[in-house]
């Protein structure tokens, strides 16, 4: 059988506009290997359509996949069945630029229903992955189940957590970042990082195939539409801006940053207004399940201000960020900003229009206030604040707070990570602290560990907290209808089990129209 049909080749050149297709040296190099090694996956649902994904790797642990220098084309298919009759197709190059990887934005589907789509190249088949698309503009939908989590460093555990979520047929899977973790491997976890800590699109492509091979992430790909953002760990701990945890040099971390978006695009169902340009991106996005939900999706790493609370210095000597700072006049300056200028101003303009029933802020980290307790000072009690979080930025919280207060942003409910722990709590009117405004979930993490033994007592007596377990590994289970969300905490008996059990940790409700959690 040829390599590709006439069609294919004829498709393939038209959508390259000039780029070089494969030849018959590099057709037969590859030959008879699997292609879609690292999976299938599709993301952020339209009523109309989504983006289907995957990227070719015959050696997935080669820095280019082991791919010829040339564009591929690939054939998709996606159908309303999951037997591909009556399947609409089309083909798409797989350029070599990103990597052999495919974002086809399909339109033209029908609103609110499962789909089934899967690629074809060379007589291999990809896996099937089952999709769906958004319920039609202003439809009042009956219900969306979504599961939302973070935090899958793969050194730290199995992703057993992957299974039970795939288990629970959600309509949509949220993943709230550090989809992959940077470090160099370590012989502390349960199994291996497989290469050393990137410092260029090869090392970061590497460690991305390391986590895609894992089957039950392909799983929780191949099961459901994603909604990502990321957070640090896909490019440098902690870093903030154009500048890394060490504030070395810009210049260097700018190029360590360009590499490390250009990877997550690569690997991500993301689509084409995502594709970075060098060490810019632009994530922030709303996406619309009807008028049922809409989600407010930012990025609170490419934009924001440093930290406060610094060493006078820390950054013209290069010394390191510290975290957990005693409070300082310049937290609180109204000029500091979590998303940037543009970003913020976008987001308050999303709030101010939406009339969706319910708005859920999809962000990486914990965002209500949080005095905690200084490890190292545990005798002085809660007095410093992790300025990574939204605690380095209470004037952001408090314009956003105050924006979904002021444009009567029908019930806001903010969807967390990064803290490896699962939290739930209320924000209220900074005007005004006995009125609520809205309620918060952090998802827990799907192997990130947090031994802290600080956090459970300090949220104890935070008045803004309702739940609080750092020692459990899992994730959220969200159930929306018009007029209640419903939110389960799932746990794993042991996130170092790959055929760990789960069990329900907690349950809470907000009622349409009612701000704050009414039970759990």
């Amino acid at each position: 059988m040829d390599w590709f049909t006439r069609r294919e080749l004829l498709g393939g050149a038209a959508l390259a506009g000039g780029a070089l297709l494969i030849g018959a040296e590099a057709r037969a190099a590859i030959l008879g290997k699997y292609p879609f090694s690292l999976g299938v996956a599709s993301g952020d649902p339209a009523p109309d359509g989504m983006v289907l994904w995957t990227r070719l790797a015959i050696d997935p642990m080669a820095p280019d996949g082991g791919m010829p220098p040339r564009a591929v084309p690939v054939r998709w298919e996606i159908s309303e069945n999951e037997h591909f009759a009556g399947a609409r197709s089309g083909t798409a190059l797989a350029e070599p630029l990103w990597g052999h990887s495919v974002h086809v934005e399909v339109t033209g589907l029908k609103p609110g229903r499962p789909y089934w789509y899967r690629f074809i190249m060379g007589g291999e088949t990809s896996p099937v992955g089952r999709t769906r698309t958004a319920p039609a503009h202003g439809l009042m939908a009956d219900r969306l189940r979504l599961c939302f989590s973070s935090c899958q460093k793969y050194e730290a555990g199995y992703y057993a957590a992957w299974r039970h979520m795939v288990a629970e047929d959600p309509d949509l899977i949220v993943f709230l970042g550090d989809y992959i973790y940077e470090g160099d491997p370590s012989n502390a976890g349960v199994r291996k990082h497989k290469n050393p800590k990137p410092a260029d699109l090869g090392g970061y492509r590497v460690r991305y195939a390391s986590y895609k091979l894992d089957p039950l992430l392909q799983a929780a790909h191949h099961a459901a539409p994603w909604i990502s953002t990321w957070d640090d760990h896909e490019v440098e701990n902690n870093y903030t801006g154009d500048l890394g945890e060490k504030n070395g040099d810009p210049a260097a971390f700018l190029k360590l940053r360009a590499a490390a978006y250009h990877a997550y695009y690569e690997h991500m169902p993301l689509r084409r207004s995502a594709r970075p340009a060098g060490a810019s991106a632009s994530l922030y996005r709303t996406i619309d399940w009807g008028g049922l939900a809409q989600f407010q999706v930012i990025d609170d790493r490419q934009y924001r201000t440093s930290p406060p609370c610094q060493m006078p210095g820390a950054v013209a000597n290069h010394i390191p960020t510290v975290s957990l700072e005693p409070d300082c006049a310049e937290r609180d300056d109204p000029a500091r900003s979590m998303l940037g200028g543009r970003q913020e101003a976008w987001l308050a303009n999303r709030l101010d229009k939406t009339r969706a029933r319910w708005n859920l802020l999809s962000q990486q980290t914990l965002m209500m206030p949080f005095e905690r307790t200084d490890p190292d000072h545990k005798d002085r009690g809660p007095n410093v604040y992790d300025t990574d979080e939204w605690e380095g930025f209470p004037a952001t919280r408090d314009r956003i707070v105050r924006r979904w207060r002021d444009a009567k942003t029908p019930n806001p409910i903010v969807l967390s990570g990064d803290i490896h722990s699962f939290a739930a709590g209320d924000f209220s009117d900074p005007d005004d602290a006995k009125r609520l405004i809205a309620s918060e979930f952090v998802g827990g993490s799907i192997t990130s560990l947090n031994h802290s033994d600080t956090f459970k007592p300090d949220a104890a007596r935070d008045p803004h907290f309702h739940y609080a377990e750092n020692e459990v590994r899992g994730y959220g289970r969200v159930d929306l209808t018009p007029g209640r969300c419903d939110v389960v905490f799932r746990g794993l008996a042991d996130a170092l089990d790959q055929n760990s059990t789960i069990r329900d940790l907690a349950r809470f409700t907000v009622e349409n129209g009612r701000p704050g959690i009414q039970s759990g």
